[in-house]
């Protein structure tokens, strides 16, 4: 496991805290993010690996495996990632061949995205893998806990969504 997605390690409350500092091992956001890091990190290591794919580029291929001919803008808002970031792996993927690009019908102006035969194909090989990925990491979690872990997930969601609105 690289250095950067190990678990960090558990440190007492002591005299090394910086007193007024933020208690990351209990907020939030940051357990949020370390754990999605972690678990992105490891799933990529298969699949760049055998693909030479990075996180967002399969991130992109797949949100566009499951909505074909979305624009980037839209790939973007799908995954909250960073445009620019989602622009630079349409870029690598269009590249390498593994996604078309066609102008919209509607807005000339505006190319929408598909994965091409050869991105299908490797669409097709990373699924199921990233299926049996998910299933190892939520082995040992009850049904009744998954189910409320993604019913919290879905509140979380809905709770930012509603505060970036207002």
């Amino acid at each position: 496991m690289p250095a950067h997605a190990q678990r960090p390690p558990r440190i007492a409350a002591s005299a090394q805290a910086q007193p007024g500092a933020l208690e990351l091992e209990r907020f939030l956001p940051y357990r949020l993010s370390v754990l999605s890091n972690r678990i992105s990190d490891a799933i990529a290591r298969d699949y760049s690996r055998r693909f030479a794919l990075g996180v967002t580029e399969w991130r992109v291929m797949a949100v566009l495996g499951r909505w074909p001919g979305l624009s980037a803008s839209q790939v973007a808002q799908r995954t909250a990632m960073d445009k620019v970031a989602v622009s630079r792996a349409v870029a690598r993927l269009l590249e390498a061949g593994r996604l078309s690009r066609v102008a919209d019908a509607g807005d000339r102006r505006r190319a929408l995205l598909r994965l091409s035969p050869e991105g299908q194909a490797i669409h097709d090989q990373v699924v199921p893998r990233a299926r049996e990925f998910e299933s190892r990491v939520l082995d040992g979690i009850a049904p009744a806990q998954r189910e409320l872990l993604f019913g919290l997930l879905d509140r979380l969601d809905e709770l930012e969504l509603r505060a970036e609105s207002a």
